[in-house]
């Protein structure tokens, strides 16, 4: 074969890469935007279903089981097809998901559009982080914490709405304009993304393996890194799940300005994030990690400390504590799921979807899990007290830092 034609192969594959980096960039953002749409009205949905918060932590749960099923399946799936045609599946269920949860108005509708997202997203997630792994390997940059940035965009854009529409548009309008919207968007930017051939599903040139052992010590590196996630991801789920509770019912914040702990979060993780891929670069994955726990965890636990006290006698003093320590714990857990899915791809003798799927579904499962147990702490006990939980897991996913090669 001819230098000339290996030249222009090697062009035609950067030229798929950047057009796939870019349609990522989309499909991260989309799916920011789907899976987080609710958040702004948990406390209406919450209202709506009769549910107190001990009852909505259980219900969380069944996003928890449809997570653990769709991570499973996605790794199997992506390493025999490819990530491609399972994203192309993941964007009709997610949408599906949204919907029934902007419909319902018991606890049963609630459960199963919880679970059908949990399934949706978790099934795109790994997809897409797969994927992505092999586009800065093709681009030869990394670009992993900029797709997770447009993913907290997402989040953030979507928060700020739902916050802004809350006096004007029902939950039920608000969710399912979005599912639909984003729905017909996932579309383009799916259709943008690396065929299969080009993808590394089944390892490439490397041997790997598709099916591993639940234990083992070969696996021992991904629970590490999957413990570590997990730590990062229950705070993370609490600032989503709980923050607009938390300024609602224990500082006394009302429709809109209660949405902005999220909103706060979001935006710091959105910063983390666009300068992730530096800080990776300067710092490396370990210490980025390490930092950002103990960081993290420290500003959110002094800023609920001292905010929700603070709340009864100096309002917007305490709103503007409690948001710093939002804002502290997004700017620490911003880089933590890149690093430790870049890290899980990397381990030899293992696929990196199968690998990926591995540490995600731990993390995953903390993601939607962690919000159920802080709803159950904080019906024995109170909110503020119940997000010491979190702050601990936090703080927990920077010690497990020290799994991730430097």
């Amino acid at each position: 074969m001819s230098v000339t034609v290996i030249t222009l192969m090697a062009t035609d594959v950067l030229a798929t890469a950047v057009r796939a980096r870019n349609g990522m960039w989309a499909m991260f953002f989309f799916m920011g935007v789907v899976s987080m749409a609710w958040v702004a009205r948990i406390p209406e949905i919450r209202d709506s279903n009769g549910l107190n918060n001990g009852q909505l932590g259980l219900i969380l749960l069944s996003s928890t089981i449809g997570a653990v099923i769709g991570a499973q399946l996605a790794g199997r799936l992506i390493h025999t097809f490819g990530a491609k045609p399972v994203i192309t599946v993941a964007i009709f269920i997610m949408p599906i998901g949204l919907v029934l949860m902007g419909l319902s108005t018991s606890p049963l509708t609630l459960i199963a559009g919880l679970f059908v997202m949990g399934l949706g997203y978790s099934s795109m997630d790994i997809s897409c982080n797969t994927q992505a792994v092999v586009i800065e390997k093709l681009i030869g940059k990394r670009v992993m914490s900029s797709f997770h940035a447009l993913w907290s965009t997402g989040a953030f854009t979507t928060t700020v709405f739902g916050g802004a529409v809350a006096k004007h548009i029902s939950p039920r309008v608000n969710l399912i304009g979005i599912a639909v919207t984003c729905f017909f968007l996932f579309i383009p930017s799916m259709m943008a993304l690396l065929p299969p051939h080009l993808d590394d599903h089944n390892g490439g040139e490397e041997e790997t393996q598709a099916k591993i052992a639940f234990f083992g010590k070969n696996v021992l590196p991904l629970w590490g890194m999957g413990i570590g996630l997990l730590g990062g991801l229950i705070a993370e789920g609490a600032a989503s799940d709980w923050g607009a509770i938390l300024l609602r019912d224990d500082m006394g914040f009302g429709k809109g300005v209660n949405a902005s702990a999220f909103a706060v979060f979001s935006l710091a993780m959105i910063t983390a994030r666009f300068l992730g891929d530096r800080a990776l670069d300067h710092f490396g994955p370990r210490k980025t990690v390490l930092l950002g726990g103990y960081l993290g965890g420290l500003g959110l636990g002094l800023g609920i400390a001292i905010g929700v006290p603070l709340s009864n006698s100096h309002p917007l003093a305490a709103l503007l504590i409690v948001n710093a320590g939002f804002a502290c714990a997004g700017l620490g857990i911003g880089p933590m799921f890149p690093a430790y899915i870049l890290a899980a791809s990397q381990v030899p003798g293992i696929a990196s979807s199968v690998a990926i799927a591995r540490v995600g579904v731990i993390g995953l499962a903390g993601y939607f899990v962690g919000p159920s147990v802080t709803g159950a702490l904080a019906q024995i006990t109170s909110l503020p007290i119940a997000m010491t939980y979190p702050i601990l897991m936090l703080l927990l996913a920077g010690y497990q830092s020290h799994i991730i090669k430097k």
